[in-house]
């Protein structure tokens, strides 16, 4: 069993819009330190694997084909391994 983090985030040369709005907000609310913020997406996903590689390469298949669009995202993942810990619905 693993366990994969996934972070989702916008391409530096695509625009930002709701990290925009998150910056005025910070800054309406007195952080004016803020220079800029990026919005993006986070994921957990437990899976079932033979292998660290088996479960690298299913996360990365499921980035690639739903969970990131590769146009105007990057992604990122960890995957930690849950030996046999048993499965438990974190949906």
């Amino acid at each position: 069993m693993y366990l994969a983090r996934v972070y989702v985030t916008l391409k530096p040369s695509v625009n930002d819009p709701v990290g925009r709005t998150i910056r005025g907000g910070l800054r309406n609310l007195g952080f004016g330190s803020i220079i800029s913020v990026r919005s993006g997406k986070y994921f957990e996903i437990r899976l079932d694997a033979e292998s660290g590689v088996e479960a690298m390469s299913a996360v990365d298949g499921m980035c690639d084909k739903l969970l990131a669009n590769p146009v105007i995202e990057s992604y990122r993942f960890e995957l930690e391994s849950l030996g046999d810990m048993p499965a438990t619905d974190i949906s």
